[in-house]
């Protein structure tokens, strides 16, 4: 009778410890609240001496069961960090942390793409003005191919997509790295990096304009530099985290800084690693194909464009 009603009184207690514990398991420690992050400490104690007690009054192999099974779930998650398997940690930093750390670190976001605009406005305007600045900066054989021959340089890559795919994705993985690791210099290498290739881009840019090759140019770039622009952009975003750090930690240390802002940056690499090799296999395959027809390209970046940009947005329900 006495087990009865000491079973009566804490079943509650365990109903409660196994809620905490379930949303514990289903979002991760961090996602609990002060004060439910309290609650289960301080059942997880209470679960783990009543399965002593249980025991000892020989209340039975069902409710020993049970307690020991909560307890040794309540010690995975408080002591252990919930040891969560591996495709659960990657699915929720995709559909939840990614975006959340790209909406918490906007504004490194924004001045990176600031510094490849205005880099972008240079480049239109002198080589607009002065056809021998191209020179300095588009190489010889794309100049003669585009004034002498008419025509885009792109069809190269037909024929040879995958070898080419691989290639693009070598080295926008290569040049984004660049990008975050200038950080460490004060952030002089990720300015330098993201002002050279928005010179870069406006001046090709602006070579095909004046030779009427803008439309053709533009439905190439589009489908994959809606994935691939806004990488390097993160990319820059993240090595302004890192000079950051490096030059105006604030309150804290300069060590710490690095490792609270490397991690944030690191997780902004961890994001744009996939735009990355999703962008060079539509550069390779999709992009320079003949047979899909400019419209559906324009189409096709501006939806992963959009696409991308809800994605960003999304925020826990």
């Amino acid at each position: 009778m006495d087990g009865q009603r000491w079973l009566a009184r804490q079943e509650p207690q365990w109903r409660r410890y196994e809620s905490l514990l379930q949303k514990a398991e289903k979002r991760g420690l961090k996602k609990l609240t002060g004060r439910e992050v309290q609650d289960l400490s301080g059942l997880y104690r209470m679960v783990a001496a009543d399965l002593a007690r249980a025991r000892a009054r020989q209340l039975g192999t069902g409710v020993t069961d049970k307690l020991k099974q909560l307890t040794l779930r309540g010690y995975s998650q408080i002591y252990q960090g919930g040891r969560r398997p591996a495709w659960r940690s990657v699915w929720e930093f995709v559909c939840w942390d990614f975006p959340a750390v790209v909406q918490e670190t906007w504004v490194f976001t924004v001045l990176a793409t600031a510094v490849f605009l205005v880099g972008g406005l240079i480049g239109w305007w002198f080589t607009w003005r002065d056809p021998m600045f191209m020179n300095l900066v588009i190489p010889q054989r794309i100049i003669d191919i585009v004034q002498e021959d008419g025509q885009l340089w792109m069809g190269s890559i037909v024929g040879s997509e995958p070898l080419a795919s691989s290639d693009i994705m070598q080295n926008n993985i290569s040049v984004t790295f660049s990008t975050f690791a200038g950080g460490m210099l004060a952030g002089l290498g990720t300015l330098y990096i993201l002002w050279i290739n928005g010179l870069s881009i406006a001046a090709i840019a602006t070579l095909v304009g004046q030779n009427k090759l803008a439309y053709p140019f533009w439905a190439f770039v589009f489908p994959h530099g809606a994935l691939e622009l806004p990488a390097i952009f993160l990319a820059g975003g993240a090595g302004l985290l890192l000079a950051r750090a490096v030059v105006f930690p604030g309150r804290y240390k300069r060590l710490v800084a690095l490792k609270l802002y490397g991690a944030q940056g690191i997780q902004l690499m961890f994001g744009v690693v996939p735009m990355l090799i999703i962008a060079g296999g539509i550069e390779g395959f999709f992009s320079p194909s003949p047979g899909v027809p400019a419209p559906v390209k324009y189409v096709a970046g501006l939806s992963l464009l959009w696409g991308l940009l809800l994605y960003l947005r999304r925020r826990p329900v």
